[in-house]
């Protein structure tokens, strides 16, 4: 008996309605097509099955049949038909080839009747009649219902709606999955933690994995059993594909070798991703092709690693306060967005991203928290930074007093019994007022004070004063009260008052209930050392003879105030001349000197609490890269204290300066004093410090216990909170090997030797504070990193949302106003319809999302360069828009193909559907006034270019040529003010080649020897980490004026080099892309091209025909140039054309044969694009299945294709944008997509097309690079030696002279020469002196010849025409440099005459060694060496 759905596939039996629908279904059989990778299950039941029910049945069975499509074929009984049931049965005859695509009515398709079935057609009856179809719908009905039914066709009429077909789209939908029953894994394996989800078959037989080896430990073959997460895959072979999976269980790892079986289903290998575990029995060999050890596998179990989870109770778990990431250089591993959504996981409410000196990592870090938001608003991205700190200020004075210099001033001085204040007292007070900078005599202060103790005999022969001097004096409660009310709250002023005077002073005050707290005080001590640098030492005797002031009594209290005093009326005056005129501006004054910088740095950690903290923390990255840069970006203390508002500072890691105080033995009072300056304090696990155990600077770990205590005690004293931190480096444990890597590589002894300084959990961190009492260690670890975060402002972003274009007054008037001008100049008034809408549609856009003055710009940049001489090319997809053309921005028109008439402006638009643009359209006179038409429009859709709906931001890139740019970068200062203006920064990160490097030198000094598996998963875990820094090659970012740019980001020098002057953005201007308006102002050969064209031949470039049957030629064939394939070794024309020359386009231009603009269109677009041309077009066109012409060439042209296809507007647009950016290739077609396409007729071979596609080239891009291509063609074809001329000026530094001048023979010769060096062996020198071989053989191929350089002739580095020849410049000779063939140009080009190589040598100022090049190539001709002449001469 025949089983039931039900009992065939139990695993959905918890799913109610999947028992509901096919309790009572039989399985009739289930067939299995290798060939076709299919499946069909055969169900029977009593009524048709809902197509939906079976749809879900195929989704949920998907996995078990992986690789295969699945179908199911439904039998019932025909009474029961329906006309859905029929409908099915008809969608199966068009599956096998049956043409009944969009002949069926849409609304009505099935009809029964007491004689038959009629199906209503809405067109192609004869055509459905001629192929038998309503037969083969009576035989299909026939076998699933053993009935044979009538079928008849009957016309009708009735077209699908727009909502109906919608409503079709959303029916074709993918089905949902049944719910199935999840078994967990039967089985344990050591070192890998398991999730309960079910085991999947990937490959080969199930089985119960047993004895799993390590990966670094399999011997030398045979049979194994191993785990691994993939981190790798690869695909060699073209016929027959290999496919390579790498995998490493963290010990080591391996790659497993799989032959591709064409009946099978492989492209799963392809689509492994990264992090996916699998559990591999198989044969561990060595393959003689691959040189390497490889798994060959048998059998492949999916399964899912269980990650780390923080598993303490919610709202009890930790914040991790002090991490870094990639963008900490050469240092952090941990990926911005990755760590960020780990914590986010793991339950923490917060994360701080606290990279070394930068903000670099933020980006990402915000996305990902954007992301998270959406479901968590109340998770905390802290925005941080560890500093490199230095203390710049001169420590004089103490408080926050401010005060003019001329203010009121106590200075006193102290006697004591000694120097210790805990237990000596004191034994003299004087002191006296200095008021607008001078000593005012009539308020002084002076009492001896009765210590209570003897004085020590010592102390009296210091000061003078001993026990009967001080017997009756006051007591020191009574004297310090005294004192107090003599000086209340006043500034006081003592020489050496932070380390004595005030410590003595605020002692008797405790004691005696009176308070010195809101007393600023100055030390005159180091503003001593400030104001008089050099002195032997900074005692008040020697500072007061320094400044030739009569002598004082010395240590007696009194009279050491007086001579203070003197001294600091000097002082006073010293401040104002340097420019200090108030006492809160003394020890930033006085200090800032960036000698200072030069002293050693400690670490600091900065945490943004709100907006101004933001804002102030990008000034102060800024600053430490362009103003206090040494060796690092340096944080001076004196900074911090200017921007401090907003902002947490932390005392960081054993780096920092407080816990090198503390490890240096510091006294308590001065550990007080350090942490006294920061808001929180931290503490970080024992592991974290255990290298100062190792490396002796602590005898145990005791001592490092006993370090944290110390900064627990001081939090306590001090009311500041402790936090326990990570500092982690990177996310997972076994991540250390990376870090090793590199600081192996950069010189680290103990690069083995790595802290743990993976992403803790909270349990992790309780366990390493074990050591403290339970609460405590709660307290540092969970308690008060969760309550500063909490003083975190969560709507922080490190770049606002929103767009901040600059503004120019009436920009979408003049916009408007310039275009409609334009327009009418150029076709007349009233304007042709289609332009007239086109335009409106254009200009209501671009004004109505702000666009307007980024066009502006743009033009106002175009006519700049114009003026100057340089023409402007457009690439990207600017040139779709037709505002662009006509605002003067692009010279590709984006209008459909038509004729224009320049005399009477009649127009004539092309809608053939043969013509696909205008440069493809025949000559043809004008019918109105007979003057030759101009043939113009390339019919690309605006659409490309600013989005579907016209609110994509517009990304205006133009070429400027290379000899102008940095004049169009000023220019553009000058626009917006030159601190408006930066240039776009760039992050590089480690590269595969360094990190190979890196990971080289690691293994060769340990001397291990790994497989390449392993190799490669330490380049991938070494690679993108930060570098170095750079700039866009011509972006340039502009910040409006009433922002500035630290609102944005920070800034920097690119690379940190401080002396080039250049600033750019410290983010990489990708994140910045939809903030704030970058101008990408690149330079570029083209521009640099024509300049030289107009100027050689007096053609203007723009009157260059573009569709000359000579110059179309070139593309199959070098005969237009006179020469033969033979001859230049090539069978096209095209060296030294931009976009042409290569040796893979030249292939292309063979093998599709490209007789039209619109077919070079393609080629262009198929040249860069990723996966386009490759295994993709290049395939359909050798195959026959389509020509040059049908392929998909540009992204635009999927658009336009399916517009004519009858799709509907927005979904081409989405196609369109899906299949450019690779995402169909990555994830498929959405649904109703495919579906919608084939509907109306696309073939099956253009879906697939767009299902390989990766990337896609912009139609405007490259018809603006082919109308450059073409150009310089035209004047390869009419004006050979002006072509080679300029192409040599503009890219002939690696131009070879012999070749040149040797004539034909020579230059074959080294190009045979050039053409042997082995591929593994070329350079990109090589490869560049090929280049300027090709076209030199070529040139004189074709009878065209070099002159030799001559002084008086030969120009610095431009090749000019004299007579139809080409003169070589002085660069011409390699080696010879821009300097010394300028100095000759100079020298030689304004009719001046030599009569020795000696005069000449002095005049130009030119090395010997350059005169040696000359004399060796003739080009001193016969000019005499010297110029001494000998009497024989003379007679």
């Amino acid at each position: 008996m025949k089983p039931f759905v039900t009992q065939v596939w139990p695993q959905f039996t918890a799913d109610a309605q999947f028992c509901s629908a096919f309790s009572t279904v039989l399985v009739e059989r289930v067939e299995l097509y290798r060939t076709k990778r299919q499946v069909v299950i055969c169900l029977r039941s009593a009524e048709p099955l809902d197509t939906a029910l079976c749809g879900r049945l195929c989704a949920s069975l998907q996995d078990t049949f992986a690789g295969y499509e699945l179908q199911v074929k439904n039998y019932f009984a025909y009474p029961n038909i329906t006309p859905e049931s029929v409908a099915l049965m008809i969608e199966e005859l068009k599956q096998r080839g049956m043409p009944v695509n969009g002949f069926l009515d849409k609304k009505q398709p099935v009809t029964f009747g007491a004689d038959g079935i009629t199906v209503h057609v809405s067109a192609g009856r004869p055509i459905l009649e001629s192929v038998e179809f309503p037969k083969m719908l009576a035989e299909l009905i026939q076998e699933r219902t053993e009935a044979l039914p009538i079928v008849r066709l009957a016309d009708s009429g009735a077209v699908r709606t727009e909502e109906e077909f919608e409503k079709y789209l959303q029916e074709k939908a993918p089905a949902v999955k049944f719910e199935a029953k999840e078994t967990p894994p039967d089985f344990t394996i050591e070192g890998l933690a398991l999730t309960n989800k079910p085991v999947k078959l990937f490959y080969g037989k199930n089985f119960k994995p047993t004895e799993t080896r390590r990966l670094n430990d399999l011997g030398d073959g045979g049979k194994v059993t191993v785990w691994g997460d993939v981190f790798a895959t690869e695909v060699k072979g073209s016929r027959r594909k290999i496919y390579f999976t790498s995998i490493t269980d963290y010990s080591g790892s391996v790659n497993l070798k799989v032959l591709g079986d064409e009946d099978a289903d492989m492209s799963k290998w392809e689509g492994l991703k990264p992090g996916t575990t699998l559990i591999v029995r198989g044969n561990y060999m060595y393959d003689k092709y691959e040189h390497d050890y490889v798994i060959l596998p048998y059998d492949v179990l999916q399964v899912e690693r269980a990650q780390r989870q923080d598993t303490a109770p919610e709202g009890q778990k930790r914040v991790e306060l002090h991490l870094h990431t990639k963008s900490s250089s050469m240092d952090g591993f941990n990926d911005p967005g990755k760590i960020v959504r780990l914590a986010h996981r793991m339950g923490h409410r917060a994360v701080a991203i606290t990279d070394h000196g930068v903000c670099q990592g933020y980006p990402e870090a915000m996305l990902a928290t954007d992301a998270i938001h959406e479901s968590d608003p109340g998770f905390k991205l802290i925005y941080g930074c560890e500093a490199y700190f230095v203390d710049d200020m001169i420590p004089a004075l103490y408080g926050g007093a401010k005060m003019p210099l001329d203010g009121s001033f106590v200075v006193f001085d102290t006697e004591t019994t000694g120097l210790d204040p805990h237990t000596e007292r004191l034994t003299e007070i004087g002191a006296v007022f200095v008021e607008n900078g001078k000593i005012n005599e009539e308020k002084k202060f002076c009492t001896f004070v009765n210590p209570g103790k003897p004085i020590p005999p010592r102390v009296v022969e210091l000061t003078g004063i001993n026990d009967a001097m001080v017997a009756d004096a006051p007591t020191p409660d009574e004297a310090i009260r005294a004192f107090k009310e003599f000086c209340g709250d006043h500034i006081l002023v003592a020489h050496n008052a932070h380390s004595f005077d005030m410590l003595f002073i605020r002692k008797a005050g405790e004691s005696a209930g009176v308070s010195f707290d809101e007393n600023t005080y100055i030390d005159t001590l180091p503003m001593g050392q400030a104001l008089f640098p050099g002195l032997r030492n900074y005692k008040l005797d020697t500072i007061n003879k320094h400044l030739e002031i009569p002598p004082f009594n010395h240590h007696r209290a009194v009279d050491d105030a007086m001579a203070l005093a003197r001294i600091f009326e000097v002082m006073l005056t010293d401040l104002e001349e340097k420019d200090i005129h108030n006492v809160e501006s003394i020890n930033t004054g006085l200090g800032g000197n960036k000698e200072v910088l030069k002293k050693k740095y400690y670490h600091l950690i900065i945490l943004v609490q709100n907006q101004v903290g933001l804002k102030n923390l990008y000034r102060i990255v800024s600053a430490a890269h362009t103003q206090y840069f040494f060796k690092k970006p340096r944080v001076p203390r004196s900074l911090l204290n200017q921007y401090r508002e907003g902002l947490l500072l932390g005392s960081a890691c054993e780096a920092g300066e407080l816990y090198r105080a503390i490890v240096a033995g510091q006294p308590y009072e001065q550990l007080l004093r350090i942490a006294e300056y920061y808001d929180f304090l931290e503490v970080q696990p024992l592991g974290n410090n255990e290298f100062m155990v190792r490396n002796g600077q602590v005898d145990s770990l005791e001592a490092i216990k006993n370090f944290n205590r110390t900064v627990i005690k001081l939090g306590e004293d001090l009311h500041k909170p402790v936090v326990a931190t990570g500092d982690s480096h990177f996310q997972e444990p076994e991540d250390w090997i990376y870090r090793a890597v590199i600081q192996a590589g950069n010189g680290f002894k103990d690069a083995d030797n790595q802290a743990p300084l993976y992403f803790r959990t909270t349990d992790d961190m309780l366990e390493d504070f074990s050591y403290l009492p339970k609460e405590k260690a709660l307290e540092v670890v969970v308690t008060n990193p969760n309550k500063i975060a909490a003083t975190i402002d969560n709507n922080l972003r490190a770049i606002p949302k929103g767009t901040y274009p600059p503004s120019i007054p009436g920009a979408e008037q003049e916009l408007r106003d310039d275009t409609w001008k334009h327009a009418a100049r150029d076709y007349g008034t009233p304007l042709p319809d289609v332009l007239q809408k086109r335009l409106k549609k254009e200009l209501d856009s671009i004004c109505g999302h702000g666009y307007a003055v980024l066009y502006v710009i743009a033009v106002r940049l175009v006519a700049y360069s114009n003026a100057g001489g340089y023409q402007v090319g457009s690439r990207g997809s600017v040139g779709s828009s037709a505002v662009a053309h006509f605002s003067g921005i692009s010279e590709v028109n984006s209008m459909p193909p038509h004729y224009l008439c320049p005399e009477c402006k009649h127009s004539e638009w092309i809608n053939d559907g043969i013509h696909f643009d205008g440069f493809d359209l025949p000559d043809k006179n004008c019918p109105v006034c007979g003057t030759k038409m101009i043939v113009e429009g390339h019919d690309i859709p605006f659409e490309t270019f600013l989005g579907f709906y016209g609110d994509k931001e517009p990304d205006i890139d133009l070429n400027f040529s290379g000899m102008y740019q940095s004049c169009v970068h000023r220019y553009t200062e000058e626009l917006f003010g030159k601190e408006n203006v930066f240039k776009a920064g760039t992050v590089s990160g480690l590269q595969d080649k360094t990190a190979y490097g890196y990971v080289k030198k690691y293994l060769e000094e340990r001397g291990k020897t790994v497989n390449r598996a392993e190799e490669n998963r330490l380049v991938i875990g070494c690679t993108g980490v930060k570098r170095t820094t750079g700039q866009h090659p011509g972006g340039m970012v502009v910040v409006p004026d009433t922002f500035d740019i630290y609102d944005f980001c920070a800034i920097q020098h690119p690379a940190d080099d401080v002396k080039g002057g250049l600033l750019t953005t410290h983010f990489e201007f990708k994140y910045l892309h939809d903030t704030l308006l970058k101008l990408d102002e690149l330079g570029h050969d083209v521009p640099t091209f024509y300049k030289y064209f107009e100027e050689y031949s007096g053609i203007p470039i723009d009157s260059v025909p573009m569709n000359d049957e000579k110059v179309y030629s070139l593309l199959t064939s070098p005969a237009a140039l006179g020469v033969t394939e033979e001859q230049i070794g090539s069978r096209t024309g095209t060296f030294g054309i931009p976009e042409m020359g290569t040796n893979f386009v030249r292939q292309m231009l063979l093998d599709a044969q490209p007789k039209n603009f619109s077919e070079l269109i393609q080629i262009s677009g198929l040249s860069h694009g990723t996966d386009v041309w490759t295994g993709n077009a290049d395939e359909l066109i050798r195959s026959g299945t389509c020509t040059i012409a049908e392929v998909i060439g540009c992204r635009d042209s999927i658009m336009l294709y399916l517009l004519r296809k009858g799709l509907e507007p927005k979904m081409s647009f989405d196609i369109m944008e899906a299949v450019r950016k690779g995402k169909v290739a990555k994830g498929g077609f959405k649904p109703g997509w495919e579906e919608a396409m084939r509907e109306h007729d696309v073939p099956d071979w253009y879906i697939e097309s767009c299902r390989k596609i990766k990337y896609m080239f912009p139609k405007a891009h490259a018809v603006a690079y082919l109308m450059a291509a073409i150009r310089l063609m035209w004047f390869k074809v009419y004006h050979p030696a002006v072509f080679y001329a300029v192409y040599f000026t503009v890219r002939g530094a690696d131009i070879d002279y012999e070749a040149a001048v040797g004539g034909v023979r020579v230059a074959k010769q080294h190009l045979k020469e050039n053409e042997a060096i082995p591929k593994d062996e070329r350079t990109a020198k090589d490869d560049d002196a090929l280049v300027s071989l090709q076209l030199e053989n070529e040139m004189l191929q074709r009878g065209c010849e070099f002159l030799p350089i001559e002084l008086g002739k030969s120009y610095a580095s431009k090749y000019v025409v004299e007579d139809g020849k080409v003169r070589l410049p002085f660069t011409s000779l390699r080696g010879l440099g821009d300097a010394a063939a300028l100095a000759l140009e100079q020298a030689t080009m304004n009719g001046q005459q030599y009569i020795s190589v000696e005069e000449l040598q002095q005049a130009s100022g030119v090395a010997n060694s350059v005169f040696d090049k000359l004399r060796a190539v003739g080009a001193l001709g016969s000019l005499p060496e010297t110029s001494q002449v000998d009497l024989f001469s003379m007679m």
